[in-house]
């Protein structure tokens, strides 16, 4: 399963809950994925070559705290913008690097706006985007971008559902073309939605039913959002997937899927000179129609800490995790984001992050730590947190040793050294996004899609450098003094065996005794 996390969102901390991808729609061509092996990892500096072969000797290690870093450049992408007619947004960010595009379409519908007891729905749907409509039937849709040097796919989140190729820049209007017919004509078979369902259950099996950590999670989730539709899984539940039908999804389609809940955005050889006579050509065509507001119940403030518990025979190492609520641009307090994107760096921004060194380095209690938050949700947003206990290390040890930790940042706050860090690094990796052709697409389209503007993103260096120590630790406070956090754990499922050869049986009560 493709999935496209390039360096900016790694950035903005995009760990929060990953978006269900289609399965069917891969053409074969892997774009960037998020595991971070395709991201850039800097350049080694020049050296001067020694005059004789004596070994040259390493560097001494500096100690020097880092400085605060520097902001000069306006801007981070620097997009052209412009909306069509009937309602049609068009964002286009140029980088001129090569002759390829990136090619997204972006529906501001998700799960969360499925109708009470489908769930599952808005996914199926991306899934059924490929069976075709009357000029391009079941199939034909991928194998065109493949045929033409390019790889497209498609993935579901809560608020969002998204369509991307990448391909050469002088295919652009064909891609445009193709997606402007699937925005209002897609032509669906009873057999085909139910074929479609027997893939998507078989994708929950193997992605989340045959993983326990990707079930703790899920069970995480649907204990902190009780009320609001986050606390449902993207990929719907199972009993709920199984009854839907060709009429539940073609009215899904047809409300939300139109030009005016749609944004375009192309990223890489182009400009919007080049762009909008293309975009009049296709998309201008189809007509306006308009779509409901997006209603979404309100989840209430729970005060009681709720812990949930998986045991999983399949396992060896037990997993801790924890979530609280946190403000994303949209909903809750605005200006504690960019702090909290800034503490979950000092927190878990790699192997020099406080958590990690205190946790994994010092005390060797733990041998993975992640501590993520992501802001880019239309209503409230969530941090999180994951621990590897070391083999052998009593969980109840590991998590007074995290509260520890988190007591002690509370108590004594974060360094100057720490701050400086954690700023560079997020700023640095703005910078290292410029880089990608994809990247800015997923990021312009996820930004706009919940509910912010391309100021979030262009501005976002600028306020990085802006914050301060102690919006950093006022952020932190109000985070970590919520008392309905959800806490969770993974757990080997301790096997019942049967008693060996020689063990007494147990003791029988006598017959006619109740």
């Amino acid at each position: 399963m493709i999935r496209v996390v390039p360096a900016l969102l790694l950035v903005f901390s995009l760990l929060l809950p990953q978006p269900v991808w289609a399965s069917s729609a891969s053409a074969g061509l892997d774009p960037d994925r998020n595991d971070g092996a395709s991201l850039p990892l800097g350049r080694l500096p020049e050296r001067d070559r020694p005059s004789s072969s004596a070994p040259v000797p390493a560097p001494a290690f500096r100690l020097t705290p880092p400085s605060a870093p520097e902001v000069t450049d306006a801007g981070v992408f620097k997009p052209e913008t412009f909306t069509l007619p009937n309602g049609l947004a068009v964002v286009v960010v140029p980088n001129h690097r090569a002759p390829i595009i990136s090619h997204m379409v972006w529906y501001q519908v998700g799960s969360a706006d499925e109708p009470e007891g489908k769930s599952g729905l808005a996914h199926l749907l991306e899934h059924l985007m490929f069976k075709g409509t009357l000029t391009v039937p079941d199939g034909v849709f991928s194998r065109t971008i493949a045929a033409n040097g390019g790889n497209d796919n498609a993935f579901t989140s809560w608020d969002y559902t998204a369509y991307f190729q990448n391909i050469a820049k002088d295919r652009l209007e064909l891609v445009m073309q193709m997606e402007a017919d699937r925005m209002t004509s897609l032509a669906l078979t009873d057999d085909q939605v139910k074929s479609e369902k027997e893939v998507v259950l078989a994708e929950r099996q193997q992605n989340t039913e045959n993983e326990p950590i990707t079930r703790l999670g899920e069970a995480i989730r649907t204990a902190q959002f009780v009320h609001h539709p986050y606390g449902r899984p993207i990929i719907g539940w199972p009993e709920e997937i199984g009854t839907l039908t060709r009429e539940d999804v073609l009215a899904f389609y047809r409300t939300w899927y139109s030009p005016a809940n749609a944004i375009v955005v192309i990223s890489g050889d182009v400009t919007a000179e080049e762009v909008r006579p293309l975009a009049e050509k296709t998309y201008g065509t189809l007509a306006a129609r308009p779509v409901p507001l997006r209603n979404r119940l309100h989840e209430p403030q729970i005060d009681a800490e709720r812990r949930v518990t998986l045991r999983d025979a399949g396992i060896s190492q037990p997993v801790l995790m924890r979530g609280w609520m946190a403000p994303s641009w949209r909903s809750g307090d605005r200006a504690q984001v960019v702090p909290l994107q800034v503490l979950a760096e000092v927190l878990g921004g790699g192997p020099t992050s406080r958590l990690y060194r205190r946790l994994v380095m010092d005390l060797r209690l733990a041998t993975s730590v992640d501590f993520d938050y992501n802001p880019m949700a239309l209503d409230r947003s969530t941090v999180s947190l994951s621990l590897g206990p070391a083999p052998g290390r009593d969980t109840n040890i590991v998590e007074m040793a995290l509260e520890a930790v988190l007591k002690d940042l509370l108590s004594n706050g974060i360094s100057e050294a720490e701050l400086n860090r954690a700023r560079k690094r997020l700023v640095d990796g703005a910078v290292f996004a410029r880089d990608s052709v994809q990247g800015p697409a997923y990021l312009f389209g996820m930004t706009l899609a919940t509910g912010g503007d391309v100021s979030d993103i262009e501005e976002w260096p600028k306020r990085v450098m802006a914050v301060t120590n102690e919006e950093v630790m006022a952020a932190a406070r109000t985070l970590f003094s919520q008392k309905g956090f959800v806490a969770g754990e993974l757990e080997p499922e301790l096997s019942i065996s049967a008693p060996a050869a020689g063990t007494p049986e147990p003791l029988q009560p006598a017959q006619g005794v109740q």
